[in-house]
């Protein structure tokens, strides 16, 4: 399978830069989810890729073939792509069979026979068998999202776009097809492109997350490097929970919040204004008196000033000197009581420097 290069690609709504000079690769086999929130380029780039839109600059390349220049613009139904998209898009007076054989019909040299054959084994891999003579209407939202996938694969495209093809289905359904979507990847390794907003939704599908902001692409990597070493002040915030501390660099590993001194990790300009992210799981909680902190580690006095019991876990603001609040992610085996007097704890490795994404 060849992969998927976009050079900076750039398109406009008018006085609106919906995509601004992304730039992107995806791996041949790879699948790499765009994740961001609403307006950020995520279907637009989507959509240019799949030769829906014409951007006003840059490239698509698959492989060796450029796709889209500012020369020469290949047709959709040549670039040897599937969609999958949002709304699934089956005839409802087409059977499921008849749905997932729909693109077979423009396949020159392939017969009946075997046009019914790769049905059969398509809808056997997305665990569809004898459900070929049902209407979409007679089946549930996840078979209805398994026969859009198989339509989909059953004309061995060399890339695969999706775009939020699960949003329309309730939470538990959305969690099992995420793990169907990812197995029928592993199975067939075909370049693929996935869109969604979802933060979990991304880190449980794909091989590398590319997180968008304002039509660019702010950091592109594996879910751990996305979550753990956030680059920019958007892509910490977005990504799962984070405090965000501002203040100036004493030195390289020092941050200095009114009277509050904070060891990182490094990483900081010496007398530059920074910030640093830090994940409210990252950070250890015990009544006044009775932290432990680690050698070289931050210990920080504090007051809970608002304690929510989430199940597994007690999610508590604590109010420090200055009037710094951190959120902290705690068991909820013993709970703490608001105004209690507590003693934070935290490595300094887990406090991350990030910067400002240009706009």
């Amino acid at each position: 399978m060849p992969g998927v290069t976009l050079k900076d690609l750039s398109k406009r709504y008018g006085d609106v830069g919906a995509v601004n000079g992304l730039s992107l690769t995806v791996e041949p086999g790879e699948l790499v989810a765009l994740l961001g929130p609403s307006g950020c380029g995520k279907t637009t780039t989507l959509r240019l890729v799949a030769g829906f839109l014409t951007p006003e600059a840059g490239e698509i390349w698959v492989g060796d073939r450029c796709l889209s220049s500012a020369t020469s613009v290949v047709a959709p139904e040549r670039r040897r792509m599937a969609m999958i998209f949002q709304s699934y898009a089956l005839w409802p007076h087409m059977t499921v069979a008849h749905n997932v054989a729909y693109g077979l019909r423009f396949k020159r040299g392939l017969a009946r026979a075997d046009r019914e054959h790769r049905v059969r084994e398509m809808l056997r891999v997305v665990q569809l068998a004898g459900y070929e003579a049902r209407y979409p209407g007679e089946l549930s939202g996840g078979q209805q999202q398994r026969v859009a996938v198989a339509r989909a694969l059953v004309v061995e495209p060399e890339i695969l776009l999706l775009d939020e093809p699960l949003s329309n289905l309730d939470a538990n359904l959305r969690e099992e097809m995420r793990f169907e979507i990812r197995r029928l990847h592993e199975a067939f390794a075909i370049t693929t492109l996935y869109v969604t907003h979802d933060q979990a939704e991304a880190m449980v599908i794909s091989d590398r997350i590319a997180v968008l902001d304002h039509g660019r692409v702010a950091q592109v990597g594996t879910a751990d490097e996305v979550f753990l070493r956030p680059r920019t002040r958007f892509v910490a915030e977005f990504i799962g929970r984070t405090n965000l501390v501002e203040g100036v660099a004493e030195s390289a590993d020092t941050l200095v919040h009114g009277p509050l001194r904070l060891r990182v990790g490094g990483g900081l300009a010496p007398g530059a204004r920074a910030a640093v992210s830090i994940r409210p799981h990252d950070i250890g909680l015990a009544p006044a008196g009775g932290a432990r902190a680690s050698a070289g580690h931050n210990a920080l006095a504090g007051t809970i000033k608002r304690a929510s019991f989430l199940g597994e876990s007690v999610d508590y603001q604590v109010e420090l000197p200055g009037g710094l609040t951190l959120r902290v992610a705690a068991p909820a085996g013993r709970r703490l009581l608001v105004g209690a007097a507590v003693e934070l704890t935290i490595d300094p490795a887990v406090c991350v420097p990030v910067g400002e994404e240009p706009r």
